[in-house]
């Protein structure tokens, strides 16, 4: 019954059209502590009963009927309903609820009532003589019913064609402007309500609704030879069969294992079933790919993306955007941290970032990005400290024939695959890009994306571990072909770069603060909206 609207859509529906749009038509969710409430107040009806509903014409027994799941093509509704009662010769649906019976005119909201509505319609559908349901709201321990009176039918069913009609839509709704319901919505980070009007132009100031940091942290494994696997809901990792530590499937928001590592199917399972990505490194530090849950969500914005990127002048557009925001935010962190670096430098990178803006073609655009690159990378040495025995002579890598040189490419393998979940989650596919040539096993979209960050998030990084003396010349292996990092100076590099991720920064366009891991899935959030026409540009990241 696929095609079928759900009645606890209809819910979200009746509350917002967006919401009901992102979570029905793109298939995206969130959870809240709300959510996860409203999810332990329903595991005492999420069990089936063995016995169904008795026929129409025999209601003088008593039962109770769980998680009953009913279905209608002419209505075009179906419903899982928590509980169906039947007693003294009536029955009723019950749905429960986690909070408390509101103060409301009728007992309860138009959402709440609409969804009983349907589940009162689907059981009349199916012969029975149901004038009401009821809500059971947990907290207050109390049930109100909900009287299906003509009225209430007719909204009901006028909300199931509008569902029809926005599941075949292009567009998605808009989002509500300045509504109070947007501050306990589960789906806010999803929705960007404000960050979505105020790039339309229709608001100045964004509520800063959204949480500055994950709660949840990444689980970096970098032992050799050790296993993964699953226990009662955390993730447990052994070394030739001894425990040397586990972390909460809860607590975690990706696991990451570099080398010759072992994931057991049951963990690749549970990580599915949290949505938790698995990225794998290679031991020198080559990101090679992820294990991501399963997706098949968003197929309209997957559309969108495969159009821009077939469009040579579309794609042309959005890659010029991307390129004068890595150099703007490189010629940033050059002027704030070099010393003595010459203007002329300076004002070349200015001059490519305002030339890449006005590129006629690709070829011209690599041009510029690779000349400002030069003289960013021919003046890095600037921003390191003289009395530390650390130096490059430009950009190197395949292999990096300096420390500073290896630990860029390790930083940068790290934000690919950062950008790849980011993309991922989203909804975009990291594969599909507009500026890097695509071809097999390449993210050419996160590659994109990562350009504005690469100054911000991993160059800043590497001054850090060096300036500070975190890492010293004994944490690297010199080599004839190249330098590899050490396991030591792995370790305290992936500390460096995940402090970096979590520090906190303020959004130069919005003026929300929001760590840097959650700025870039705001940006792919932001690039998703312009794929689909929410909103008339994308704006790269740039450091103020």
């Amino acid at each position: 019954m696929g095609d079928l609207v759900p009645a606890r859509s209809l819910n979200d529906l009746a509350y917002c059209s967006r919401r009901y749009w992102l979570e029905r038509v793109e298939g995206q969710w969130a959870d809240s502590a709300d959510t996860e409430q409203g999810r332990n107040v329903h595991r005492r009806v999420d069990a089936p009963s063995k016995d169904g509903l008795p026929a129409p014409s025999d209601l003088s027994v008593h039962r109770v009927v769980r998680s009953l799941d009913l279905g209608d093509p002419e209505l075009g509704l179906v419903a899982r309903i928590d509980l169906v009662e039947v007693t003294a010769g009536e029955i009723a649906p019950i749905e429960y609820k986690k909070g408390t019976a509101p103060d409301a005119p009728d007992g309860a909201w138009e959402p709440e009532r609409v969804q009983v509505a349907a589940q009162v319609l689907l059981l009349r559908k199916h012969g029975y003589d149901v004038p009401r349901g009821y809500l059971y709201f947990a907290e207050s321990q109390r049930r109100v019913p909900v009287e299906v009176t003509p009225e209430l039918e007719r909204r009901t069913l006028e909300l199931v064609e509008e569902a029809s009609r926005l599941a075949v839509a292009d567009v998605a709704p808009p989002p509500l402007l300045r509504s109070p319901k947007c501050a306990k919505c589960s789906l806010i980070e999803l929705c960007l309500p404000d960050e979505t009007r105020m790039l339309r132009g229709e608001l100045d100031e964004v509520r800063p609704f959204v949480p500055a940091r994950d709660d949840r942290i990444p689980l970096h494994v970098v032992t050799h030879g050790t296993s993964l696997g699953i226990d009662h809901e955390e993730v447990v990792v052994r070394e030739r069969g001894k425990e040397i530590g586990r972390v909460r499937l809860i607590e975690t928001s990706q696991v990451v294992v570099r080398g010759n590592a072992s994931v057991s199917t049951p963990l690749l399972t549970a990580l599915a079933e949290h949505q938790i990505p698995l990225a794998v490194h290679s031991w020198g530090g080559w990101y090679v790919g992820s294990f991501l849950p399963a997706g098949g969500f968003a197929a309209g914005l997957r559309v969108a993306q495969h159009r821009w990127a077939a469009d040579a002048e579309a794609s042309l557009g959005v890659a010029r955007v991307l390129v004068h925001g890595k150099i703007r935010n490189q010629r940033t962190l050059l002027r704030r941290n070099g010393k003595d670096v010459p203007r002329a430098a300076l004002q070349s990178m200015a001059d490519a970032a305002a030339e890449a803006l006005r590129a006629p073609n690709a070829p011209s655009l690599l041009g510029l990005e690779g000349s400002a690159a030069r003289t960013y990378f021919e003046n890095f040495p600037r921003m390191l400290r003289k009395d530390l025995p650390f130096d490059m002579d430009g950009r190197n890598r395949r292999p990096p024939k300096d420390p500073i040189n290896a630990l860029l490419s390790f930083g940068y393998a790290c934000l690919a695959r950062e950008l790849t979940h980011a993309l991922a989650q989203v909804g975009l596919e990291p594969h599909v890009g507009f500026y890097h040539r695509m071809r097999p096993g390449r993210p050419a979209l996160a590659l994109d994306l990562m350009e504005e960050f690469r100054p911000l998030a991993v160059d800043s990084a590497v001054l850090t571990a060096v300036n500070t003396g975190t890492l010293t010349p004994d944490d690297f292996q010199m080599r004839t072909t190249g330098v590899i990092l050490r396991d030591r100076g792995k370790k305290v590099f992936l500390y460096t770069l995940e402090r970096r991720f979590d520090e906190l920064a303020t959004h130069p366009v919005f003026g929300t603060t929001l760590s840097l891991r959650r700025i870039f899935v705001l940006q792919a959030r932001l690039l998703a909206r312009f794929l689909t026409g929410e909103v008339p540009s994308y704006l790269p990241y740039r450091t103020r």
